[in-house]
């Protein structure tokens, strides 16, 4: 496959040279803040060489308004009030004109303060829990209604699970995705006392006493399944004790949110054939798009290499804001963001993911079980969804809506006609 054909699915605007009122600045500066030490660089380093090598791609049609695009990286190590320390650095010290970056819900929480207060723009790549709408923040990972809500639907209907047990990294994300996942459960008739809740620091590697809580959640014979929103290295303690355990997914079926192709590719996965996953892409879709970008990430990183589906929420993203830049000509934050309303681009899967003006994206829902070569099956693949900022399954954030181009808000209340500030909950 020669270069050209290798780089035809990152297909952008050509680039043009910037209006004469126009800001551009060359070069044109990419921040890439994910944790490349810690507990979740087990997840994040893959998005750090995804960025780069998005913007490698995009130099060599040319860069973006006649100019080179620099990728500046930083580590904010995974700890979560240095992501807002280094987001200060990018915007203030290094002069980006975009961010990609973050993983979990509280570094991003920690860095929208500094994203307001400078004006800086930032694509959010990760599923997260919603109950979120900033104006410097697109969020190119699912909603809990693209992700959440139809595993769970999934586990009903499909696999007639009774009891379920919602384990979760303690913070920000698993705790309000639960919130509304034990909201939803309830309102499909699914009793208080057949939801189990538990919460476990990052990194955390004792399993035992857990996985045999749930184990006996199963003992009066009803299905029980798990919603694991476990993250970043406690999966890998997690999964060995499972698989001690004895537990197969046709006993006790698993379906995780946060663990993809790469946490797998460090398992030992012949254990753990049948539990599932819910992303928005995986690396066995079938379509063109996705066999040339595989094969692009595999020549540049290594036949051992694996895809997953932040990396594409990150090409989506990154191609969308080259053609918002190219539309508005120049990087100005205010004029690419009025251009990012409406942009589309083809996703990996098959379809187009559109921008919407809650600044969440159109994503289809996949449901895929773990294969022993730790690659996922598709069992399930939905139509685009729209990611909804604020769930209609809690009743406060039932009644909100967001739409910046429109409202010029990302929390209108509905019933009394207002412009709500949002209150950070991490």
């Amino acid at each position: 496959m020669n270069r050209t054909s290798l780089t035809a699915i990152a297909l952008t605007l050509g680039a043009a040279p910037a209006f004469a009122d126009g800001h551009v600045s060359c070069p044109v500066k990419v921040g890439v803040l994910h944790s490349l030490s810690g507990t979740m660089a087990i997840s994040e380093t893959t998005l750090k060489d995804t960025v780069e090598m998005l913007v490698d791609i995009q130099n060599e049609k040319g860069g973006l308004l006649g100019c080179e695009i620099e990728a500046v990286v930083v580590d904010p190590a995974s700890d979560w009030p240095l992501f807002a320390e280094k987001a200060r650095e990018l915007i203030a010290d290094e002069g980006v004109d975009v961010i990609f970056g973050s993983w979990t819900s509280v570094s991003r929480k920690s860095t929208l303060p500094v994203l307001e207060e400078l004006n800086g723009l930032m694509f959010y790549p990760v599923q997260y829990e919603g109950e979120e709408s900033s104006k410097n923040v697109f969020y190119t990972g699912a909603a809990p209604n693209q992700q959440a809500i139809p595993a769970v639907d999934y586990f009903l209907e499909e696999l007639g699970v009774e009891r379920f047990a919602l384990l979760g990294t303690d913070y920000v994300y698993p705790r309000t995705t639960n919130q509304i996942l034990e909201a939803y459960l309830k309102s499909k008739g699914i009793a208080e006392e057949d939801i189990f809740v538990n919460y476990t620091p990052f990194s955390h590697s004792d399993w035992a006493t857990i996985v045999g809580d749930v184990v006996e959640m199963s003992e009066d014979g009803r299905q029980v399944g798990v919603i694991s929103t476990i993250n970043g290295d406690a999966n890998v303690g997690f999964y060995k004790e499972l698989a001690a355990a004895q537990v197969s997914a046709d006993d006790i079926p698993v379906v995780a949110f946060s663990v993809g192709e790469e946490e797998l590719s460090g398992l030992d996965t012949s254990d753990l054939v049948g539990h599932l996953a819910a992303w928005n892409y995986f690396q066995s879709a079938e379509t063109e798009a996705n066999e040339e970008f595989v094969a692009m990430w595999k020549d540049r990183m290594g036949e051992d290499r694996v895809t997953n589906d932040p990396m594409e929420a990150h090409y989506i993203g990154f191609n969308m804001w080259v053609n918002a830049v190219t539309e508005a000509g120049t990087t100005d934050v205010d004029a690419v963001r009025e251009a990012m309303y409406g942009q589309e681009f083809p996703n990996l899967t098959g379809g187009t993911a559109v921008m919407l003006p809650n600044h969440h994206l159109t994503k289809p829902v996949l449901i895929g079980e773990i294969t022993e070569d730790g690659q996922f099956d598709i069992v399930s693949q939905t139509e685009e969804v729209a990611g909804d900022a604020w769930t209609d399954h809690l009743p406060e954030s039932a009644k909100l809506t967001s739409d910046w181009p429109g409202l010029g808000c990302g929390m209108y209340n509905t019933e009394t006609e207002t412009c709500v500030q949002i209150q950070s909950n991490y």
